[in-house]
């Protein structure tokens, strides 16, 4: 398949997910992550496919890549862990953050950026000790020490499910996900205004969808 097709058949179940899932966001917009592909292969999906929301995880081929593919309108999204060493290269070249998973990552990225970055604060419900992120008894704690930080704007949520969960776990991961994430935003608290939920990735974004992701992460499924 084309870049296009596979691009429609993701956009189609997204649509339908948004539809059918009764905890569904009323739009999800879709991260490609191009973090494999070069920028000649990254050009060429932007402009098939429309795409403008693109993810990366590795500081210097971003930046290379950003550089080479600075004429398109692209929405720069940093999706992985982020030592604090290389926080002054990559924050003020994104336009999202998703791995906001300590308090002195946050305090880097208060110490280096120019301006306030989107952040999503990175939770593991599941608690798996491979995944970073803060633990649900932890999330109060570090609200209270970021809230002193406002180069720190936390607008949502991001989640990442084990890689042997079942469907059902799955799902039950992203409800528990959302139902934090809801809670959070009826606070009202300056700066965090908890209105965005990053979960969902090839293998379970419509699962995602259903329960209210309002972005995920898409990238095997483009490049097959």
């Amino acid at each position: 398949m084309t870049f296009h097709d596979q691009a429609q058949l993701v956009k189609k179940e997204v649509a339908q997910a948004l539809t059918q899932g009764s905890q569904a966001a009323e739009k999800c917009d879709i991260i490609a992550v191009t973090k494999y592909v070069d920028a000649r292969t990254t050009r060429k999906l932007v402009e098939e496919t429309g795409f403008h929301h693109l993810g990366e995880n590795r500081v210097p081929q971003f930046l290379a890549k950003k550089e080479e593919l600075g004429d398109l309108s692209i929405r720069w999204h940093f999706i992985g862990s982020l030592q604090r060493r290389k926080v002054k290269d990559v924050i003020n070249q994104i336009d999202y953050f998703h791995a906001l998973d300590s308090i002195s990552l946050a305090r880097e990225i208060q110490k280096r950026a120019d301006q306030p970055i989107a952040c999503f604060l990175q939770v593991n419900l599941s608690r798996e000790e491979s995944k970073h992120g803060f633990f649900l008894e932890d999330v109060d704690q570090a609200l209270e020490e970021i809230a002193d930080l406002d180069k720190i704007r936390l607008i949502g949520l991001m989640t990442m499910a084990p890689a042997d969960a079942s469907p059902s776990e799955i799902e039950d991961l992203f409800s528990r996900t959302r139902v934090l994430q809801e809670a959070l935003a009826e606070r009202n608290i300056p700066g965090m205004p908890f209105t965005e939920l990053s979960m969902g990735m090839s293998s379970d974004y419509q699962l995602a969808v259903e329960q209210g992701a309002t972005f995920v992460r898409i990238g095997s499924l483009l490049f097959e």
